[in-house]
């Protein structure tokens, strides 16, 4: 068994890094993306249907609405150990100017600790630069101030919410 995490080595210079960041697809339902959702939030188990219109929905969005998954490329059953998702917002503000939300990061519970959830937010942080957005906003939780600070985020204003 290896004594380093995939991110160590990755950071160390190795190209054998079994971790991929890439785009969702379709078939990760099969391989637990809906399941790590559940490690986040309250997320039904959706049928390969369900799962297959919704994905239609976003992928109609193109590159507005952007999820990333982490794959171990390493595993059989290629499993998503993370994911996140950017969100472009098209406003008129800022002479007709975009803004990036980062929404629903998380990382399997039996990953953290490898740097997964701080590779995919950079990943969508530059996604969003190179979008033209002219900021990128996430909200969360207090106890997570210092590790979206890690990844570059400032705090800014008070989050304010009506739920349904």
């Amino acid at each position: 068994m290896a004594t380093t995490s995939p991110e160590s080595a990755a950071a160390a210079g190795e190209t054998n890094d079994p971790i991929h960041i890439r785009r969702l697809e379709l078939s990760d339902h099969e391989r637990g993306f809906v399941a790590l959702l559940s490690q986040l939030s309250t997320c039904p188990d959706l049928t390969a249907s369900e799962f297959a219109t919704r994905f239609a929905e976003l992928a109609a969005q193109g590159d507005d609405h952007v999820i990333l998954v982490a794959e171990d490329t390493s595993a059989p059953e290629r499993r998503i150990l993370a994911t996140g998702c950017l969100f472009v917002e098209r406003k008129f503000l800022r002479g007709g100017g975009k803004a990036g939300h980062v929404e629903d990061v998380v990382v399997d519970a039996a990953a953290r600790g490898w740097g997964l959830g701080l590779r995919i937010v950079r990943r969508l942080v530059e996604i969003a630069r190179d979008a033209g957005c002219y900021k990128v906003i996430l909200d969360c939780t207090p106890e997570l101030r210092a590790y979206y600070a890690k990844c570059g985020f400032v705090e800014k204003g008070v989050q304010m919410a009506v739920y349904f």
